[in-house]
């Protein structure tokens, strides 16, 4: 067992983390990650409005009694989502944690705290980690430029920013971006964070809400087959290098180019139907470079049990034998 600060503050059996993710952070996966001893959020914009949130939060309470979180991501849109709406459901169903992400996050990290529950906030820069950390949230994800998603415009990878966090923070972390197997999980902690937090090996599960064409196309892919888009706009995202990432990138290479050109392309609607019919050229979908070191697909517990299993061998096997111990 790996008992760390992170673990101990949030009652979990492994310092592991499965943040949110849109269309995939579901009442499947969530409570299958709580049931195999990890931290599992539910991603609260999957669900269409506040009420699915509760209702979904409910499934999930019928599915573990383990403690498991709600990610809310505040990020700009033309038409906001009604973030208050989404963070009082949060509140009302007594879920103890939440994950928030984007934009400055005070107004909704006052109102969770007022309510009890404690608040991990996930960011790219050591910056907005000491921000958060003043802000009074209780742990941070600090995340690489491997992950997938929004890296922010540093291009800092966390061989690097993990270990720059932890030299500015004092509570909590838990390293993101480029996990997926106990090598990194041994990696986090020895760069100072508390815990790892994994997405993309997530969705690679038996559990995961996705169709089973995109679990195999992640294990085909390598950490080669990714695109950065949105580079122009000041908006980097990551996602899994396919013909509609590639168009993306060509329209933008051209230059001056505007979301409302990018759009049609780029369409949350259009990354849904990937995940549930398996085309994974019909729209951009959030993929990492840790596809390069993953190689199958095994349930929830099946991975938990041999990244801990393997962590501990790395400790206290293969270290000792090269410190002569």
């Amino acid at each position: 067992m790996f008992k760390t600060r992170f673990t101990e503050a949030f009652g979990i059996e492994h310092p592991i983390v499965q943040g949110g993710m849109q269309w995939v952070g579901t009442a499947e996966l969530v409570s299958a990650v709580a049931n195999a001893g990890a931290l599992g959020f539910i991603t609260a914009l999957t669900q269409p409005t506040p009420e699915d949130l509760s209702k979904e939060i409910a499934r999930c309470r019928e599915m573990t009694d383990k403690p498991f979180g709600v990610n809310l991501t505040i990020l700009p849109a033309l038409k906001p989502p009604p973030y208050a709406e989404y963070r009082q459901a949060i509140i009302e169903s007594g879920v103890g944690i939440v994950e928030t992400a984007g934009n400055n996050p005070q107004e909704h990290i006052d109102d969770f705290k007022a309510n009890g529950i404690k608040v991990i906030h996930k960011c790219v820069a050591v910056r907005h980690a000491v921000k958060a950390e003043k802000l009074g949230v209780d742990a941070i994800s600090i995340d690489g430029f491997e992950c997938a998603g929004h890296p922010g415009e540093d291009d800092v990878p966390g061989l690097i920013l993990i270990p720059a966090a932890a030299d500015k923070v004092s509570i909590p972390m838990v390293a993101s971006g480029g996990f997926g197997d106990a090598r990194g999980l041994v990696a986090a902690l020895a760069l100072g964070a508390e815990g790892m937090n994994m997405g993309t090996r997530f969705m690679c599960t038996k559990e995961a809400p996705i169709h089973q064409k995109i679990k195999e196309q992640i294990v085909a892919n390598s950490e080669r087959d990714t695109d950065l888009i949105f580079r122009t706009l000041r908006n980097t995202s990551r996602v899994a290098k396919n013909r509609v990432s590639q168009e993306v990138r060509e329209i933008e290479a051209r230059g001056n180019a505007k979301i409302e050109d990018l759009a049609p392309l780029v369409s949350g609607k259009r990354g849904k139907v990937v995940y549930e019919e398996g085309d994974p050229d019909h729209g951009v979908w959030s993929a990492g470079q840790v596809q390069g070191l993953i190689h199958d697909i095994p349930s929830v517990q099946e991975l938990v049990e041999r990244i801990m299993s393997e962590a501990r061998e790395i400790v206290s096997e293969r270290l000792r034998r090269m410190t002569g111990g």
